[in-house]
């Protein structure tokens, strides 16, 4: 039975989406100046206003313990001074990167004269879907603004007074920079009948992207009538090669676990080979449980760590598809390089998975075999990111292969166009 809120609701969000769509038709010719002007203004704003952001953000860290969050989550909540220094410098970086709307992809003359070029052009409107970060909110707008498109915001309820507070920002800085405020818009209420009419108004928002757990996304994508860019969850394993180095493979390991494991690109996995499991595997393994790691391990993996007393618990079969986001790890044992691959692809999430090796050619079989958005040699997985691509920001990570794979930038917040020049031809 419909409500008379479900239908103010209903039509809130309808009016949002409408003025999102003309935002985006001033957007789409908007000048470099004007959105870059945009960008310096939101970092200088965010800088200035650590204080009101802190204690919004406390608002939303006090419920979220009432409520029970787990400690992963309630991390990335929390808006700390590094977390709010990030977030103006990921903004200034974005506006320092070349505007991609516009620009000429290729260019063809047909024999008749006729020139075709195809050019890169906004998307339109983006519904993104989000929780607990709140710094998504800042880094969805500042990339969708500077390619052109206009962005309708739906945080989740735990970041909602921050979220509020950073919204509250942007429009100021729309305001400033005499751009449409609508250009960024942040549904204000968590009610879900507001996220089920945003995923049906495929007339007027041309691509949704969900951010946050499994459960959220694959709701987002079997509800919505408009095309979803999306990874369900972050699987990413580490495999240390036959011909892996000791000390590099430690830290690494270390490093994609440990450095912030409640991120989607933090190992969830190590595999290692069977001819240096029982000479590696037990330095590796201590050093994880110094950094109170909990290891659950296969029955080969389980007879080494028992012999040289390092506290396990047996792998099921359920751990090595799990997106722990915890100091967890599922640590199996590998006969070989291809074993390797052929577990990646069959437990991972096509998300991130590293080698560590000395040899570049058994390397090149693994980021050639490895079917996942970003694959390394000798590197964590914890660089998946936008900043660290030097993309500035991301608006998320996709694991998807039709229009963009891994982390989403500017240019993958646009789609094409052909412009055709002629002189009077007729078919």
């Amino acid at each position: 039975m419909t409500t008379a809120i479900d239908t103010e609701l209903d039509q809130m969000v309808r009016a949002m989406a409408g003025r999102a769509r003309e935002a985006s038709l001033r957007l789409a010719t908007a000048s470099t100046a004007s959105k870059n002007a945009f960008l310096s203004r939101l970092a200088d704003l965010v800088e200035s206003s650590v204080a009101i952001l802190q204690s919004e953000n406390a608002r939303d860290l006090e419920a979220g313990e009432a409520a029970g969050l787990t400690g992963a989550l309630l991390d990335r909540l929390r808006l700390t001074d590094a977390r709010i220094k990030a977030m103006a410098e990921g903004t200034r970086e974005v506006r320092d990167l070349p505007d991609p709307v516009g620009l000429e992809i290729e260019k063809t003359v047909r024999p008749n004269g006729i020139e075709i070029q195809k050019v890169r052009v906004p998307i339109g409107v983006i519904g993104i879907i989000y929780e607990s970060r709140p710094n998504v909110t800042v880094d969805c707008s500042i990339l969708c603004l500077k390619s052109g498109n206009a962005a309708i915001l739906r945080g989740g309820k735990e970041a909602f007074h921050t979220n509020q507070a950073l919204a509250g920002l942007i429009r100021q800085a729309l305001r400033d920079s005499n751009l449409p405020e609508a250009a960024i818009q942040l549904i204000p209420t968590t009610d879900r009948n507001a996220l089920l009419t945003l995923l049906k108004l495929d007339s007027l928002v041309n691509c949704i992207i969900p951010r946050g757990g499994e459960g959220l996304i694959r709701f987002v994508a079997e509800t919505s009538t408009i095309p979803v860019i999306k990874h369900y969850k972050g699987v990413c394993t580490v495999y240390v090669d036959r011909e892996a180095d000791p000390a590099m493979a430690e830290a690494i390991v270390i490093n994609a676990k440990c450095q912030r494991p409640s991120v989607c690109n933090a190992a969830e996995n190590l595999f290692i080979h069977a001819g240096v499991a029982s000479t590696l595997l037990p330095g590796l393994a201590r050093s994880l449980r110094r950094h109170a790691v909990q290891l659950r391990v296969d029955p080969a993996a389980a007879a080494i760590l028992e012999a040289h007393q390092i506290d396990f618990q047996p792998a099921t079969e359920a751990d090595w598809s799990e997106e722990y986001l915890d100091l967890i790890l599922a640590v199996r044992v590998v006969p070989s390089l291809d074993a390797a691959i052929r577990d990646i692809n069959t437990f991972g999430s096509a998300h991130s998975d590293a080698i560590i090796t000395r040899d570049e050619s058994r390397a090149d079989r693994f980021l050639a075999g490895v079917d996942s958005a970003t694959v390394y040699w000798n590197a964590s997985t914890r660089f998946t990111d936008g900043f660290e691509f030097g993309l500035g920001a991301e608006i998320g990570i996709s694991t998807d292969k039709l229009h963009a794979r891994g982390p989403m930038g500017l240019t993958e917040l646009c789609s094409y166009k052909y412009v055709i020049r002629g002189t009077g031809q007729i078919r």
